[in-house]
């Protein structure tokens, strides 16, 4: 038996430290997706309220000027505002997928929200921040999360946890992966295109080794004003990021044609997934099922 399903894939660059914009703006989005006809419309990471990039830049004066307003700016899993996307999914009918700051107690976690058809939230964090992420993000739960969904077995990770051996869920047999990323690093003599490509190469590596569709939604992030001169080659930009979001089949070709990189919109592609939604009962125990 196979499964239909219409995925749309978010390109589009945040509202930086500033949720209750982020929240319209992922509200408009999410409309946007099921108007398309889309089932399932994935976020890049920490879309709310859009990654730390400060940190690539080693200021003290900058991560002092910007941490506090993350932290005001973070979203906890209680929230109004993320039961305000809650309830546009329930009244659309789409499932999301939506990378946000977490904001839980005196910690912040870089969480991924899986919200249902019917507006139930259920949130995976990230189990292995980088060294730089980890001056403001804590290490999340180290077990991989699958839902069992009526679009199939979706797994998610963000950004470099695909790097990780430990992280590869594979073996928990997704049929549906989201890899989100919160934009493509361009640092110091690399160019655009080649950051890319490697990063795009994550996403296809991941899509061929586990036999899976992989949505790869893709923050865009222009950062105005945030380009750091190298003080050692006048005129040399030190830091910048670009995305590109891409839809994969499992042989981790492309379902869709991507977007003009820069652009900001929704890829939407048309999937087929083979078998049964539903996982064996005593399958994998070391993973948490949901759903």
């Amino acid at each position: 038996m196979s499964i239909r399903v219409r995925a749309a894939a978010v390109q589009a660059e945040p509202m930086w430290l500033d949720l209750a914009a982020g929240v319209e703006q992922t509200i408009g989005l999410i409309e946007d997706a099921a108007a398309g006809g889309a089932e399932l419309v994935a976020f890049p990471e920490t879309f709310l309220p859009g990654y730390p990039w400060w940190l690539w830049l080693e200021s003290v004066d900058w991560g002092t000027e910007f941490r506090s307003r993350y932290l005001a700016n973070a979203m906890s899993r209680d929230s109004a505002e993320l039961s305000a996307i809650a309830r546009t999914a329930r009244r659309v009918g789409i499932r999301v997928v939506l990378g946000f700051a977490e904001r839980a107690e005196r910690n912040l976690y870089m969480a991924q929200a899986m919200v249902s058809p019917d507006g139930q939230v259920d949130i995976s964090r990230k189990a292995w921040p980088t060294p730089l992420e980890r001056a403001v993000f804590a290490a999340g739960a180290r077990t991989p999360t699958v839902y069992y969904t009526e679009l199939g077995r979706i797994g998610m990770l963000g950004g470099a946890d695909h790097l990780c051996p430990q992280r590869r869920m594979d073996l928990w047999r997704e049929q549906i992966h989201v890899a989100a990323w919160s934009g493509f690093t361009i640092y110091h003599e690399v160019s655009e295109e080649i950051v890319m490509a490697v990063n795009s190469d994550v996403s296809e590596q991941y899509a061929r080794a586990a036999g899976v569709v992989v949505i790869a939604p893709t923050a865009l992030v222009p950062m105005i004003g945030w380009h750091a001169v190298d003080a050692r080659t006048p005129g040399q930009r030190l830091l910048g990021v670009g995305g590109l979001a891409r839809i994969l089949g499992p042989d981790g070709r492309d379902l869709a044609p991507p977007l003009p990189p820069g652009s900001t919109g929704l890829l939407f592609a048309d999937v087929v997934l083979g078998g049964s939604a539903r996982p064996d009962a005593d399958e994998h125990p070391s993973a948490r099922w949901v759903g």
